[in-house]
């Protein structure tokens, strides 16, 4: 079992892996990333995630040199070279290298960067007594600067600095509201809420990353014939929501007990969120061989 990184067609051990300074997205943020889980030896909504990054791709202008089948093909050898069963992987996809913020000046391919590694956001007991939340005081960006959809790179930084001041409070998360106020996503996650047997997340029109753990988690609860509804949402509703939980790639499906000091239903893990980690679960048993 190793750590690797594949740049540009090379492939080093994580340690020894080095990008060009003048990376676009070193300089700038000028760039797109993916966070895939591996599990049980195989990778997790693969199609799901390049779907979404060659789009982004598309959106950003980027000049691929790789197909995504060759992009797929690539991270599959990647993978059986690290033999990593469980694990991560950070797929970075940038304009290329220059200085100079205009694109203009970007004569090369994109670089493309493949790390396989490993990838534990939250403790195993955490995911037993849930997360406790903050409303933080920073908002997402409107949607006519930088559609949250897209997964570049540049727009976290306002969610680290999001997720420094949760820590500072020593919250698990750190809600993030829209410019109008009303609910968007947590710092890393999205967030469902459970009211009455009936769950409910923000619509993708409030400013939300449209995870894919997110629209994995609705098609389950949905088959399973839950109710689900993606909705405008305000801080009332989760706090008056008799259960809650957050989702994302790096933190799974995990709980969400209280925001603000204030516990959300009885301020433990609710029965239904229990069975969306168990369904899911049971999902990941679910993807495509290396």
């Amino acid at each position: 079992m190793a750590k690797l990184v594949w740049f540009n067609g090379v492939v080093s051990p994580l340690e020894e892996a080095m990008v060009p300074a003048a990376d676009h997205a070193h300089l700038y943020g000028d760039g797109l990333f993916e966070g895939i889980r591996i599990y049980h030896g195989m990778v997790f909504k693969l199609d799901e995630h390049l779907d979404r990054l060659y789009f982004g791709c598309k959106f950003m202008g980027f000049k691929m040199h790789m197909t995504q089948a060759e992009m797929k093909s690539t991270i599959l050898d990647v993978c059986k070279q690290a033999e990593i069963t469980d694990g991560y992987i950070r797929l970075n996809v940038t304009r290329g290298t220059a200085l100079g913020l205009d694109p203009k000046a970007v004569k090369t391919d994109p670089n493309v960067m493949i790390m396989i590694s490993t990838l534990a956001l939250y403790p195993p007991e955490m995911y037993e007594k849930g997360l406790e939340v903050i409303t933080t005081s920073f908002r997402v960006a409107r949607p006519d600067t930088l559609d949250q959809r897209l997964k570049c790179i540049g727009r976290y930084s306002y969610h680290i600095l999001a997720k420094e001041e949760a820590n500072k409070k020593g919250a698990g998360e750190g809600l993030m509201l829209n410019m109008e106020g009303f609910v968007a996503e947590c710092t890393g996650d999205n967030i469902f809420i459970i009211k009455d047997g009936k769950i409910r997340t923000p619509h993708p029109s409030q400013g939300l990353l449209e995870g894919i753990t997110r629209n994995t988690v609705i098609k389950l609860c949905r088959e399973a014939g839950m109710e689900v509804t993606e909705d405008i949402m305000t801080r009332y509703d989760i706090l008056s929501a008799d259960e809650a939980f957050l989702t994302g790639t790096a933190a799974e499906v995990i709980p969400m007990i209280s925001l603000d000091d204030r516990p959300i239903g009885d301020g433990k893990p609710g029965s239904i969120t229990k069975k969306v980690i168990e369904m899911f679960r049971a999902e990941t048993h679910n993807g495509t061989k290396f």
